[in-house]
């Protein structure tokens, strides 16, 4: 009998014993969700204006656990958890948008410090002007230099007469964009301010009134990305860093990982992380083709493009990033998804998929789950503006021993010209400006280009993909200048501004270093690098006063200015 009751009582303790084992566990399931909920209720009563809604992602993390919970290759419970606990740590709920809300002026004078270290006490005490692109600060130095070019003359040449062969999309005034029918509403006005919404006389939305985004690709055109002093391009800089981050994908190819970010607004754009401090140079001894991309490049790029006054690359801009909730709670991607893991360090890495550096050992890891990258955004869709990709008649053998046939053919642009569609319009011309614009940056990995499909042969090149620029300082690839000096051509237009970029009142590195102050990242680059940009400047005017000594300034510079076709001759004539 007393067998029995110590038997039954011995029944009773196990059985509570595994019903506290059982809720103990259940508790520690539900603390991450309890304090992110927990930390979203304390940023709406501290008054955030962010967009972003830690509870509600939870909530979608949640239902992404539980529905996939039996897939193979997905982290287990134990590592979901880890991940959590480190998203809801003081220094990591802040996501790209919160920051824009509290930018320190001491941080900003902090990088333009390091940027300019040689500046005395005095210019701590510059008065400081704001910048239109968003909360930017940089300090007064009598005249803007940037302000000055874009008044001079050369950057004030018109455009022949568009019509509707010389726009990427004919806007028919019978078609409408109804943001307010899209499943999405909170895109169209994101202040909730309806007083300031833009409608026509019958109450329709205006074109004006379309996202950024699809306001850039309306405004494409067979001469340029985007117009001068297109107000849409300081708005979409804007949008790429301020605009929440609704999924992101791994894109498919390249030798290098790269991410699709798509917003709120609809818009899309690449997503290129940090690989590398500024301070980094190239090893010697790396082949330019194994060399890493670098995100700095990217933005820097496209500041380069616009003060050369090409607008061929697409808007740019700089963004520090939440990786926990910024990629890894909004991607659908099972692959890219399944690479994060927690460093030694105690940061949150990832590596994703790619050809190379997408390893454990190249993994990217934020500070603690903060990465920097650039985001730059989209052209259209290839279903709505096809785009043809030609090969780089200069391009490099991507190979070890191997030598491409320009390197060895002093003759070899005779060639060129005699091929289409090189042998007539403004194309090889085009080479000749993109050839510029890569040795400036010490870019030696221009394989290929494109061209939209619909301007045929007559229109420029796009300048796509410019992350192996800015690898070298203390070097300078003359080779990527031979299609210059072979060719002996340049647009009067582009030799007229390298000259005013070589005055000491402009001066391309003041410029840059003037521009790049806008950047969210910046500082960009680092003085050598701005420095180097003055040198080779210097090379380029070099070869083409060797050209013009040697054949004629008539023979080497080619009039491309509008109206102005009584001097006008092919690429080919001699």
């Amino acid at each position: 009998m007393i067998k029995m009751i110590l038997f039954r009582k011995f029944r009773v303790l196990i059985l509570m014993v595994f019903l506290v084992a059982c809720t103990m566990h259940i508790m520690i399931d539900l603390l991450p969700k309890l304090e992110k909920r927990a930390t979203g209720a304390d940023g709406a009563d501290g008054g955030c204006q962010c967009a972003h809604h830690p509870g509600g992602e939870a909530q979608d993390w949640a239902k992404q656990r539980a529905r996939s919970a039996a897939e193979a290759g997905w982290p287990n419970k134990h590592t979901l958890r880890i991940l959590q606990d480190f998203s809801n740590e003081p220094s990591s709920n802040l996501t790209s948008h919160s920051l824009e809300k509290i930018t320190a002026t001491g941080d900003r004078a902090e990088a333009v410090g390091r940027m300019r270290p040689s500046a005395g006490k005095a210019d701590d005490h510059k008065p400081l002007i704001g910048d239109a692109s968003g909360g930017r600060t940089v300090p007064v130095r009598g005249v803007s230099r940037l302000a000055a070019l874009f008044e001079h003359p050369l950057y004030k040449v018109d455009l022949p007469p568009l019509t509707d062969d010389d726009t990427l999309f004919n806007v028919n005034t019978d078609i409408r964009f109804y943001p307010r029918s899209t499943e999405n509403q909170g895109w169209h006005n994101e202040e909730g301010n309806e007083e300031e919404e833009e409608f026509s006389p019958t109450g329709e939305v205006t074109a004006e009134s379309y996202p950024n985004w699809l306001r850039f690709h309306i405004g494409i055109n067979r001469y340029e990305l985007y117009s001068r002093h297109s107000p849409v391009l300081d708005a979409l800089l804007k949008d790429l860093v301020t605009q929440k981050i609704t999924s992101v994908a791994m894109k498919s190819g390249g030798t290098q990982l790269k991410l699709i970010m798509t917003f709120q607004n609809y818009g899309q754009a690449l997503f290129k992380p940090m690989k590398q401090t500024r301070e980094q140079e190239t090893p010697p001894d790396f082949f330019y083709f194994s060399d890493f991309e670098r995100h700095n490049a990217e933005i820097a790029a496209f500041h380069l493009d616009r003060i050369l006054d090409f607008r061929r690359v697409p808007p740019v801009a700089g963004r520090l990033v939440n990786m926990t909730r910024e990629i890894r709670d909004v991607t659908r991607d099972k692959k890219l998804w399944r690479t994060f893991f927690i460093s030694p360090a105690n940061n949150v890495c990832f590596y994703g998929e790619c050809s190379y550096y997408c390893s454990t050992e190249h993994a990217l890891c934020g500070k603690p789950d903060q990465i920097e990258g650039s985001l730059a955004a989209f052209l259209p869709d290839l279903n709505l503006a096809k785009r043809k990709t030609w090969r780089n008649p200069w391009r490099r053998s991507y190979h070890k021993r191997k030598k491409a046939e320009w390197e060895v053919d002093p003759d070899y642009c005779d060639e060129v010209k005699q091929t289409p569609p090189y042998d007539h319009g403004t194309r090889l011309l085009d080479i000749m400006d993109m050839t510029i614009f890569d040795f400036l940056m010490g870019n030696m990995d221009r394989h290929h280009y494109e061209t939209f499909e619909k301007f045929g042969n007559d229109t420029f090149i796009i300048h796509l993909d410019n992350g192996r620029g800015f690898g070298k300082h203390s070097h300078d690839e003359l080779s990527i200048l031979v299609p210059l000096s072979q060719c002996c051509r340049v647009k009067k237009s582009t030799y007229l501004r390298l000259q005013l970029l070589a005055k000491e009142e402009y001066q391309l590195s003041s410029l840059m270093e003037e521009s790049l102050l806008r950047d969210r990242l910046s500082p960009i680059l680092i003085q050598p690098h701005l420095q180097a940009m003055d040198r080779r400047l210097r090379l380029v005017l070099q070869v083409l006063a060797g050209c013009i000594e040697k054949e004629g300034y008539v023979n080497v510079v080619e009039e491309d200015v509008v109206g102005d076709t009584s001097t006008h001759r092919s690429p080919g004539h001699r």
